[in-house]
C-alpha cells in the first residue's frame, strides 16, 4: 500500500480513537444451554465465565433444544451452505416454508427471505423509487441505518419529520405534491430510546394523504402481539401497514431479514431489488432453524409474559436506586452515561471487576452526549442476576463518580 494511503486510513482510524469512540469487541463463546452465561476471553491466555446483559437474542431461542435440533436436522438432511442465490439453486424447500410461515404470522400473502435485516431494509427501500416514480418517501428522524441507507440508494425526495412527531409528519405531508406517491418508513420500537411509535395515528395520515406504510418491526417480532407477530400485530394493525420488515436474528435467535407485504409487492421486490438477486441465499439449515423458532414462538405465549416481566423486574431496580434510565414501555433497558471514553471505561469495569458484559453505545449508533449502556434483560436472568448487576452498577457509579449524573435524569417515555 502506497504510504500515503496507509496515513490516511491511520488518520481516519486515530480520529475515531480520539473522539473516545473506538470499538472493541469483546472476545465471548456463549454456553449451550446456559444463557445468558459465557465466557469471556479477555486475552489468549485467559478466560473467565460472564453473564451478558446486552445480547439480541431477547428470548434465549438460540439456545432452545428444538431449535438447535432443527439445525443439526437439516445439516445432516442437506450439508451445510445454500450453494447459491436464490434464482440459482439457492431455494431449499426449507427457505419456501420458512417463507409462508413468516407471511401467515403477519396476515400478508407473501414474504421474502433475505440474508440480514439490514439487507432487507436497505434492498426493499432503496428499490422503491424504481417501482413509484417520483416518489417522496417520509421517515422518522431515528430510524436505524439500514432504513436511512436504503432512503438514500432510492434516488427520491426524502421528508425527515421528528421522532414520533405525528404534527411534524402531517405538515410535511400536507406540503408535499399531491399527485407524488408517498411511503412513510417507521419503526415500531425504537431500540436505543426504548420508545413505540405512534403506529394508529401513522396510518390514519398514511390513509388521509394517500401514502403506503413501511415498518420496521425487528426489536417486536416474536416478543409482541399474538403469536409473536409484532408491535402491529398487538395494536391490531397489520392490515393498514403495506410492508412489514423483520428479522430472524433477535427473538428468533438466527440469523437473516424478511419483508412480509402483498404478493405484487413481494414480487416487485424479489425481480427488482439487487440486494436480494444478487446475494447468496441463507444456509437450508438457518431456514429450517429459524422456521422452528417462528413456529415455537406462535404457541409459547409464557415466554414473551416471562420476558416482559424480566424487564419490568430490572427497571423497577434501576428506579428505586435512582439510576438515570430511559423508562420505558418496552423490553430494553438504556442506562445514560453521556460520555463516550466513561461509558466505555464503566463497561470495561463491569466486565472485569464483577463479570459482567453490557456494550457501551456511542456515536454514530446514538447522538454525542447521549453515550449509554443498553441492557436487556431477558427470560432467563434470574433475580440473584439483578441483584448482582445492580450491586456492580453502584460499585461503578461511586468508581467512576457519576452521583452527579444520577439525580432527576430518568427519562419516561408514555406508553
Amino acid at each position: 500500500m502506497h504510504p500515503n494511503y496507509r496515513g490516511q486510513f491511520q488518520t481516519a482510524v486515530d480520529q475515531v480513537r480520539s473522539e473516545g469512540r473506538y470499538r472493541v469487541f469483546q472476545d465471548i463463546r456463549r454456553k449451550r444451554g446456559a444463557f445468558p452465561k459465557a465466557i469471556w476471553y479477555p486475552n489468549e491466555q485467559t478466560q473467565r465465565d460472564i453473564v451478558v446483559w446486552c445480547s439480541n437474542d431477547y428470548l434465549g431461542q438460540g439456545q432452545n433444544p428444538c431449535v438447535m435440533e432443527a439445525v443439526k436436522s437439516a445439516v445432516d438432511a442437506t450439508g451445510t451452505g445454500s450453494g447459491g442465490t436464490r434464482n440459482i439453486s439457492g431455494t431449499t424447500h426449507y427457505h419456501v416454508q420458512l417463507e409462508r410461515e413468516l407471511a401467515s404470522l403477519h396476515q400478508k400473502d407473501r414474504s421474502l427471505i433475505f440474508t440480514s435485516g439490514y439487507v432487507a431494509n436497505e434492498a426493499t427501500l432503496s428499490v422503491m423509487s424504481r417501482i413509484l416514480p417520483g416518489l417522496i418517501i417520509f421517515s422518522d428522524a431515528l430510524n436505524h441505518a439500514s432504513m436511512i441507507a436504503g432512503i438514500r440508494g432510492a434516488r427520491c425526495e426524502k421528508q425527515i419529520f421528528r421522532h414520533n412527531d405525528v404534527a411534524h409528519l402531517r405538515e410535511l405531508l400536507a406540503a408535499a405534491d399531491p399527485s407524488a406517491p408517498k411511503l412513510i418508513a417507521f419503526e415500531s420500537v425504537y431500540s436505543m430510546d426504548a420508545d413505540i411509535a405512534p403506529i394508529e395515528a401513522i396510518c390514519d395520515l398514511a390513509e388521509e394523504f394517500g401514502a403506503m406504510t413501511y415498518c420496521d418491526e425487528v426489536h417486536a417480532v416474536g416478543m409482541y402481539g399474538p403469536e409473536g407477530s409484532g408491535l402491529c400485530g398487538q395494536l391490531g394493525l397489520m392490515d393498514r401497514i403495506d410492508i412489514i420488515q423483520g428479522t430472524l436474528a433477535k427473538a428468533y435467535g438466527m440469523i437473516g431479514g424478511y419483508i412480509a407485504a402483498d404478493s405484487i409487492i413481494v414480487d416487485a421486490v424479489r425481480s427488482l431489488a439487487s440486494g436480494f438477486i444478487f446475494t447468496t441465499s441463507i444456509p437450508p439449515s438457518t431456514a429450517a432453524g429459524a422456521l422452528r423458532s417462528v413456529r415455537y414462538l406462535k404457541q409459547s405465549g409464557d415466554v414473551r409474559t416471562r420476558h416482559q416481566d424480566r424487564a419490568a423486574a430490572l427497571k423497577a431496580r434501576f428506579r428505586a436506586a435512582d439510576l438515570p434510565f430511559i423508562d420505558g414501555p418496552t423490553h430494553i433497558v438504556p442506562l445514560l452515561i453521556g460520555d463516550p471514553v466513561r461509558c466505555k471505561a464503566i463497561s470495561d469495569y463491569l466486565i472485569e471487576v464483577h463479570g459482567l458484559y453490557v456494550q457501551p453505545i456511542n456515536y454514530p449508533t446514538v447522538p454525542k452526549g447521549t453515550e449509554r449502556l443498553r441492557f436487556t434483560p431477558s427470560p432467563f436472568h434470574t433475580e440473584a442476576m439483578m441483584d448482582e448487576l445492580l450491586q456492580a452498577l453502584l460499585d461503578a457509579w461511586s468508581h467512576f463518580d457519576m452521583a452527579d449524573t444520577s439525580q432527576g435524569q430518568t427519562t419516561k417515555h408514555a406508553s
